[in-house]
């Protein structure tokens, strides 16, 4: 009888506690003692993404660095733009994407300046020499637990990053967008079902699902797909940078169906999928990588 090659989804990735420290912004995934898996040594490719050319922002650690990683081993040349100050893990990731023989461009931004997500998307289509798969993924997370505590700079920032840049970067990259190119999103579970502490985070990713449909209706008679990607409990520098209590942190995704926290590895293959042909007929979807939590109404 031949072996079967299954694997026990509650026990595949860390399922103890998560005793980590937090970090000074900006949060790096080579200081974290328990790392996430973003499939350095884990991830396989098989050429689906052969010869694209694909800008990922947020793409030095947590789910970013596992879409970089994926889509060089697919076959792809991969941008990053990543916040200044995380130039370690931005490095890092060039080297495995560099591993595959593809091509790698670091692009440090933040993204909270005016112009800032236009210049990344133009630096990324001239050291590229074009694009055809655009990843947003870069987010801003930080915790309140009261709206007294909330402070308006921030709620304007985190807008900012993660929901206004989007615009911008679309605009910027879509004279470059031929038919059959993608747009993927990351929204989030705090989409669907917000955290009380993440009021500013929450209200930005449900905001981000509201544009990705919309993009794809609008986008879809120019041959170009949209598609959004909904992480629940994902374990990535950004929860260390002040995005979840302290005293949370070692229980961490383990109020989830699966009883652990996922792990950025976990949602390469949708991000894969979804700038695939592979996946021509899917446009204007959300795709929940939430360990069990529903993203339906």
């Amino acid at each position: 009888m031949t072996k079967s090659n299954l694997k026990d989804p509650r026990t595949l990735y860390h399922t103890g506690k998560f005793d980590e420290p937090q970090q000074e912004t900006p949060a790096l995934q080579e200081n974290m003692t328990i790392t996430p898996d973003c499939g350095e040594t884990s991830y396989t490719g098989y050429g689906r993404l052969k010869n694209r050319r694909a800008l990922i922002t947020g793409g030095d650690s947590g789910i970013g660095r596992a879409v970089a990683i994926a889509y060089a081993r697919e076959g792809a040349d991969v941008a990053i733009q990543f916040f200044p100050g995380e130039e370690k893990d931005a490095r890092a990731v060039a080297t495995l994407i560099e591993a595959e023989e593809q091509n790698a461009v670091l692009i440090p931004a933040d993204l909270r300046d005016d112009g800032a997500a236009e210049r990344v998307v133009s630096l990324a289509i001239e050291k590229l020499g074009g694009l055809d798969t655009l990843v947003l993924n870069a987010a801003q997370q930080i915790q309140h637990q009261s709206i007294k505590e909330l402070p308006q700079n921030q709620v304007q920032d985190t807008f900012m990053v993660n929901v206004l840049s989007m615009f911008d970067s679309v605009k910027a990259a879509l004279p470059f967008l031929t038919p059959g190119s993608s747009i993927i999103t990351t929204t989030s579970i705090q989409g669907f079902d917000p955290s009380p502490s993440l009021l500013d985070y929450a209200a930005s990713k449900a905001a981000i699902t509201n544009l990705t449909i919309a993009l794809a209706k609008l986008l879809a008679k120019d041959g170009v797909r949209v598609n959004g990607v909904a992480p629940g409990p994902i374990w990535t520098p950004l929860q260390l940078d002040h995005g979840q209590p302290q005293e949370k942190l070692a229980t961490f995704g383990k109020d989830t169906l699966m009883g652990r926290a996922g792990m950025p590895v976990e949602l390469a293959p949708v991000y894969v999928l979804l700038a695939s042909n592979d996946a021509s007929y899917i446009t204007g979807q959300i795709y929940g990588v939430t360990g069990g939590a529903s993203i339906n109404p």
